[in-house]
């Protein structure tokens, strides 16, 4: 039944009319096919088919332009920003003149992307900074440092740890292309980014955030707001960061500059001293400086005209400048109360800077001691099981307390500054040292002769020795004012006791410096060393410089055996040095300065002499090897050859105790060769006096040299022509023959002439 009605309704439902409602429109039959279509558009921004071929833009392999690229950094997809980087890369090497073009357009579109949260894109833009700041003259890229810092140091306080290290990372590039900017105001704070940078690295070691606190209201704690503790690899990019920004910021405070390679300068901070003012100190540090690398270099001339052109002289070696006339319009406008005003601004800026370098340890004291004694033990393992990554942050941390209160000492000998404070907190690093000196490899570490940990090792017993000298100079000094002070106390009030307190440095302490300084002077193993596989390493330049100022200290020591050794293993080490070694001209200019201290005569009264006079031998022996290092270096190394003959010329004219009759002999003689050699074949032949520039202050030196000392000559002979010459004697005859037909040849003869009347 219900089958046949459900059958009828179907066939009557296909003949049936549809009923239309009100508002429907009629209804589309349902086998109608749809003719409709839509139409799209196809993008081939790849494809060489939409670009004009007339089109000379630069572009690279992805045909992409600059502003192509510049878009593309601020993509939304970290990807794409990181290509971006690639091609632009890419771009400027292709085509370099764009550096200069879009100078402007480049850096600005980078900094937005020092902070960004994707690590790849971090690292790309690293890698691409620094090849771009290499590539671009400082110059050029000073206008726009405030924009690259500005965004670096909010990339400091960024709320994600790793984006903070990384913009540790970027700083590091600002210090080796623009490091004035980056620590520029870093103690006063009144300009520049300097205060912030720090601030960073504070921050980042939990060392504290807050410089305000500490000193008078209490002992430093750590303030820093930061939850995240470091890996030590991540701490050890922010200790290496921190120990180059102090090292620029140290050294422009201190009105020099930091100097890489053979052209460094030794420190001589430590004469001061010895000498009786700031003057006495300023004129002998003057005595070795090479005139050749300056500007202002002058040439002697017999007569000087001050109508001349050339108004570039030098008197007697030592170069000088004549100051331009003033009138007396010009005098009477001078203020004295400016020139007051200004001396005590800055004055009162040196003393701030002082103070708060004094503050900066003090904050840092406990971070880094902490440091130490946590790599420590890892590092020193007498199974040799340490990894590279604690030894490094062992030797950052002490290279970041070598440069803190070394400045500090040293400000603090020069201004007569209180530094009870500092002096107790270096006597406290220097005791978590002590136990694990001297550094020296063991066990399995010490059989893979891995170069980077031998040097580590070396660096480190290095900044030990003059962390422990400078204990020791400024203990010696606090001994000798707190002395001075009893005294007067005594003479004001009889009876009254000294309340000031001075840090002695224990005598064992000191051997063992000696002992490690002289087995590294002499190429010997440290004591302690595993002699199977270990070899000893050679002393570098920086190493020797370092070195320096613990000789010092170690010679002037009571104990005249201890200093003796050691200044017989400096000489020896100063004599046996390659005249091609970068270290030569570091010894030729301590050890002179170590020889002119006996004929100074602006030397105090109670420095210690001991070893001025027991060594006088072995400086003659030193003094007798100039002459071959002189000829050795030629025309290669011409401030060591400076250096020789001034020293020479020096110790002369002051008629040094040193320089005897004999010693003055041999020097003669072997200055022979210098100028001309006599071989049995060949016959004559011009010595390294010849190759050295025409002109120059290290020829007139050296002829210089040669007629100060024939006025000194032991044997004077009757042939003496009219110009002063000593026709037999072998050095005149050489310097004749290394002059004849040369533009020195008027020079020699009227310098011969005139010491001979």
């Amino acid at each position: 039944m219900p089958k046949s009605s459900k059958k009828k309704k179907d066939k009557a439902a296909d003949f049936s009319k549809a009923k239309l409602k009100l508002g429907k429109g009629k209804q589309t039959p349902t086998n109608v096919v749809d003719t409709s279509f839509k139409a799209r558009s196809i993008a081939l921004p790849s494809q060489s088919i939409s670009h004009n071929t007339q089109d000379a833009t630069p572009t690279t392999r992805r045909k992409l332009t600059f502003d192509d690229l510049t878009s593309h950094l601020k993509h939304y997809n970290a990807n794409t920003r990181k290509d971006a980087i690639f091609g632009l890369r890419e771009l400027l090497e292709e085509h370099p003149a764009l550096i200069d073009l879009h100078l402007t357009a480049i850096v600005n579109s980078c900094v937005r992307l020092i902070g960004d949260e994707d690590a790849g894109v971090r690292k790309s833009l690293l890698s691409f900074m620094s090849w771009f700041l290499s590539r671009v003259p400082q110059e050029d890229i000073l206008p726009h440092s405030p924009l690259l810092l500005l965004f670096t140091t909010s990339a400091q306080t960024h709320i994600f740890p790793e984006i903070r290290v990384d913009a540790v990372r970027f700083l590091d590039l600002y210090l080796e292309h623009i490091p004035t900017v980056v620590t520029q105001g870093w103690a006063q704070g009144t300009s520049g980014h300097g205060k912030r940078v720090l601030e960073g690295y504070i921050g980042l070691l939990n060392a504290g955030t807050v410089y305000g606190e500490g000193g008078d209201k209490g002992p430093i704690q750590a303030t820093s707001t930061a939850s995240v503790v470091l890996s030590p690899t991540s701490k050890l990019v922010v200790l290496r960061s921190l120990a180059r920004f102090l090292e620029h910021a140290l050294s422009i405070s201190s009105n020099s500059t930091v100097i890489h390679g053979a052209t460094q300068t030794i420190p001589t901070w430590f004469f001061s001293s010895s000498l009786r003012s700031e003057e006495a100190f300023s004129n002998f540090d003057s005595l070795l400086q090479p005139a050749s690398t300056s500007k202002d270099t002058r040439l002697w001339e017999p007569e000087f005209d001050i109508d001349s052109s050339n108004d570039d002289y030098v008197v007697s070696g030592v170069s000088r400048k004549t100051p331009s006339p003033w009138s007396l319009h010009d005098l009477s406008d001078i203020n004295l109360e400016d020139i007051r005003s200004n001396n005590d601004n800055l004055a009162g800026e040196s003393s701030m800077e002082y103070a708060y370098i004094m503050h900066l340890a003090r904050v840092l004291q406990s971070t880094l001691i902490s440091t130490f004694l946590d790599c420590a033990p890892t590092a020193f393992h007498p199974s040799g099981q340490s990894s590279e990554t604690e030894l490094n942050m062992v030797v950052t941390v002490s290279e970041i307390v070598r440069r803190l209160y070394a400045t500090i000492l040293q400000r603090a000998a020069k201004n007569g500054k209180s530094r009870d404070i500092s002096l107790e907190d270096l006597s406290a690093f220097i005791g978590h040292m002590s136990p694990y000196f001297p550094f020296s490899t063991y066990g399995s570490l010490a059989s893979k002769r891995d170069i980077k940990v031998e040097q580590a090792f070396q660096d480190l017993n290095v900044v030990y020795s003059e962390l422990t000298s400078l204990l020791v100079l400024a203990a010696t000094s606090e001994s000798t004012s707190s002395s001075s002070r009893t005294t007067r106390n005594q003479r004001k009030h009889p009876g009254s006791k000294n309340k000031s307190t001075t840090l002695a440095v224990p005598s064992s302490q000191v051997d063992r410096v000696t002992q490690y300084v002289v087995h590294l002077l002499r190429g010997e193993l440290p004591t302690g060393t595993n002699t199977q596989n270990a070899l000893p390493r050679p002393v570098t330049s920086a190493s020797y410089i370092a070195l320096i100022p613990t000789i010092w200290a170690l010679i002037n020591d009571q104990n005249l055996s201890r200093s003796l050794d050691l200044l017989n293993a400096v000489v020896d080490h100063a004599t046996n040095t390659s005249s091609t070694s970068s270290v030569k001209r570091h010894t030729l200019e301590f050890l002179g300065r170590l020889v002119l201290l006996e004929s100074e005569p602006s030397v105090q009264p109670n420095i210690q002499r001991t070893f001025l006079a027991s060594g006088s031998k072995i400086y003659r022996d030193w003094i007798l090897h100039l002459p071959k290092t002189a000829w050795e270096l030629g025309a290669n190394n011409l401030p060591s050859t400076e250096i020789i003959f001034r020293l020479l010329l020096r110790l002369i004219q002051r008629r040094s105790s040193i320089i005897d009759l004999e010693t003055l002999n041999g020097i003669r003689t072997r200055l022979v060769p210098y100028f001309m050699i006599t071989h049995p074949t060949r016959g004559k032949l011009p010595g390294p006096f010849t190759k050295l520039p025409i002109g120059s202050i290290t020829r007139r030196l050296a002829l210089d040299l040669v007629s100060t000392m024939c006025t000194f000559a032991t044997f004077r002979s009757e042939h003496v022509d009219g110009d002063g010459h000593d026709q037999t004697d072998p050095l005149v005859i050489a310097v004749n023959e290394a002059t004849n037909d040369t533009i020195d040849e008027a020079y020699w003869i009227s310098v011969s002439t005139k010491q001979h009347l």
